[in-house]
């Protein structure tokens, strides 16, 4: 038995996590892919057949009140915002990144133009130059409906970017790429020093490290539930809006949902209060329960507990491939430095794509990035120490 086994034993003898792993559906694969899809919670097919079969099949209608459908975009965003750092009441659960994206950012550019030091004059929208393709096309026609100038811009070069014409910049927490993990509060600091909004995209992070919204005074944020976050695919994402902004907020998607009066069925729109601010039109109640189910895996577990478990996780990996692959086969372009590291590992390789191919055909499971990157997800809640052993191992494999 090689050390690396033996510490694996000893790490996974002592993982506080580690009994997590019976709340999920998993079979033998080493499923290292949660960045992009989380494996399914043990009891999420039940509450779905409740949903389907008696709350919707019998109840009927009565489920919008006495099922709690009606609520659940904002009770469910109260479950997801101890993950996120946020006090209750500041997020609702509901639509796409995509649209949460817009409705954020676009509530930003509206805010800055509100305030007292001209804000009329901030016609420009930063974006993250190495954003999420999605968040760059959002931006871009935000800009345009906003009369704004678009400039991506590195993150590292942003607090040197901003000026009196920043409206809004929109930043993601943790590269989709490469895992590096942003750091959210001075890019906030630099943000409001220069009198604009910030928007911060979690997709990457929520349910896989510690973010602080409330504590590091995020303006907006919006994140996906379907990857650390378990909640199926095509789950629907969350929005955040900072508390004492909402009575500011303007969505540009005014939907009857967020009417303070939504079965007033008035001509006239008026916002509702708080969080519900950000709802737009019916919720889709099959996956939002869905969603309320995978959550409770959370119960009694701490992000922080999440958080050393996957540096440790990929503290392990990182040391496994350096003694199981062979020199040069791969490069590691995740940051090694833990306050720079998100929950996953991106390794560049020439012949990425066949590698990927070959690993999943061998039961290790991450993805491939165009053009050369090897990903791999380390959820901390179902994803133990002798997995990653076994995925290096394989991969070294693989790769001789």
């Amino acid at each position: 038995m090689s050390e690396l086994v033996m510490k694996a034993e000893k790490l996974d003898a002592s993982d506080e996590l580690a009994a997590k792993r019976a709340e999920f559906v998993l079979d033998d694969v080493v499923y290292l892919d949660g960045n992009s899809l989380g494996a399914l919670p043990v009891a999420v097919p039940g509450r779905v057949e409740d949903v389907v079969r008696r709350q919707w099949g019998e109840l009927r209608i009565r489920s919008w009140t006495e099922g709690g459908w009606w609520t659940a975009p904002e009770r469910i965003g109260d479950r997801i915002a101890p993950l996120v750092g946020a006090a209750a009441g500041q997020i609702v659960v509901g639509d796409s990144t995509s649209v949460n994206v817009f409705k954020a950012l676009v509530g930003a550019v509206r805010l800055a133009r509100t305030t007292d030091d001209g804000g009329p004059g901030r016609d420009e929208i930063v974006v993250d130059a190495t954003t999420f393709p999605t968040d760059g096309y959002i931006a871009e026609s935000a800009a345009r409906m906003t009369g704004c100038t678009l400039r991506p811009v590195p993150p590292a070069e942003i607090p040197d970017a901003l000026g009196g014409r920043t409206a809004a910049v929109l930043l993601n927490h943790v590269d989709y790429r490469t895992g590096r993990l942003h750091d959210l509060p001075s890019l906030t600091a630099a943000v409001h020093a220069a009198g604009a909004y910030v928007v911060w995209d979690l997709c990457h992070s929520a349910g896989a490290l510690p973010v602080g919204l409330d504590e590091h005074g995020v303006d907006l944020a919006v994140g996906c539930t379907y990857k650390y976050l378990n909640g199926g695919p095509g789950s629907p994402a969350f929005l955040y809006v900072r508390a004492d902004l909402q009575d500011r907020f303007d969505s540009p998607l005014p939907g009857w949902n967020s009417h303070a009066e939504p079965f007033g069925m008035r001509p006239g729109y008026e916002p509702a209060a708080g969080a519900v601010r950000g709802r737009v039109g019916t919720p889709d109640i099959l996956s939002m329960l869905a969603l309320e189910a995978a959550l409770e895996v959370w119960d009694g577990v701490t992000i922080d507990a999440v958080r050393a478990k996957s540096l440790a996780l990929t503290d392990f990996f990182l040391e496994c491939v350096e003694e199981y692959v062979p020199g040069g086969r791969v490069a590691c372009v995740t940051p090694r430095a833990h306050g720079e590291r998100g929950s996953q590992v991106a390794l560049r390789c020439p012949d990425a794509g066949d590698v990927m191919k070959r690993l999943i055909e061998r039961g290790v499971v991450g993805d491939f990035r165009h053009p050369d990157v090897l990903r791999f997800g380390f959820t901390p809640l179902y994803v133990g120490f002798a997995d990653v052993e076994r995925a290096a191992r394989v991969l070294a494999e693989v790769l001789a």
